[in-house]
């Protein structure tokens, strides 16, 4: 095996082993506490690279039109709006005691660290496209 192929297999388990760690932690909050409501943020987190992933694709230049900024751009709208609120609903659930600030705490590092690793894995194995320098 080359050097690259074995650095490559050593990021996947990194990178599996944060996704990973990065659920149990929401798990936890909801489990421990059998509160099942900070769910709804990992959630949000989860699905957070979801329209930057589609809108991305519908960006791109072809011979009949321009290069579309406003795809990207709304792609980086529902992109920002899901960490919003991914990041304020275990706030607002603990500010009213649906859940405990404890169990919110948990929520935010562990979808922080599941977008972080998704992020993580799309800058480590993004491969260019011939329109990437447009």
């Amino acid at each position: 095996m080359s050097v690259a192929a074995t650095n490559g297999i050593h990021t996947v388990i990194f990178l599996s082993f944060s996704l990973a760690l990065g659920f149990l932690l929401v798990i936890l909050s909801c489990a421990v506490w059998s509160n099942w409501m900070p769910i709804w943020s990992a959630l949000s987190f989860a699905l957070a690279p979801t329209p930057n992933a589609c809108f991305g694709h519908l960006a791109g230049a072809d011979s009949f039109s321009d290069y579309h900024d406003a795809y990207l751009d709304m792609g980086y709208f529902l992109t920002g709006a899901l960490l919003m609120t991914g990041i304020a609903l275990p706030i607002v659930l603990a500010h009213t005691g649906i859940i405990t600030g404890t169990a919110a705490v948990l929520t935010l590092c562990g979808g922080l660290l599941v977008y972080g690793t998704m992020m993580a894995y799309a800058a480590f194995f993004h491969t260019p496209d011939e329109y990437d320098d447009l």
